[in-house]
């Protein structure tokens, strides 16, 4: 099927559901920036600590890794943490095995941070789970 063609298969409701999946997700992007602001916690920053939170494999995180999960250059990621250790959320080490590596661990006042910033997190997904779910079975279904 071509580009054209595509574009002529989609219906008015497609594009509702386009228009209410941007709109419900802009409601919970703006919902987690007032609660880390709360916190008084820039949002990039709380993402930078879930991403190490929630960092699943055999390995720390590191630096790169981070840069990687928060889709921002490296040397960006680096400035990040910098601002996260000065706040004493963040704890570096270097790696045994390659001194230039960094790995990153979050520190006590981070994870108490984190702990309550997640609950409320997951109580507005769960709240806000069947809207996205009709949203989404219609995107996937084409109905």
């Amino acid at each position: 099927m071509t580009k054209a063609r595509q574009t002529d298969a989609l219906s008015p409701a497609d594009y509702e559901a386009l228009a209410n999946l941007r709109y419900t997700l802009r409601k919970f992007l703006d919902f987690s920036t007032s609660a880390a602001q709360a916190e008084n916690l820039p949002s990039q920053q709380h993402q930078a600590l879930l991403a190490i939170k929630g960092h699943a494999g055999g390995e720390a995180m590191s630096v790169g890794m981070l840069a990687s999960r928060l889709l921002i250059a490296p040397h960006t990621a680096t400035e990040l943490v910098g601002r996260l250790s000065a706040a004493g959320l963040v704890a570096r080490h270097s790696d045994p095995d390659d001194r230039r590596r960094q790995t990153l661990a979050l520190t006590d006042k981070a994870e108490a941070v984190l702990l309550r910033l997640s609950a409320v997190h997951l109580k507005e997904i769960r709240d806000m789970a069947p809207e996205l779910i009709t949203i989404l079975q219609h995107l996937q279904n084409g109905s």
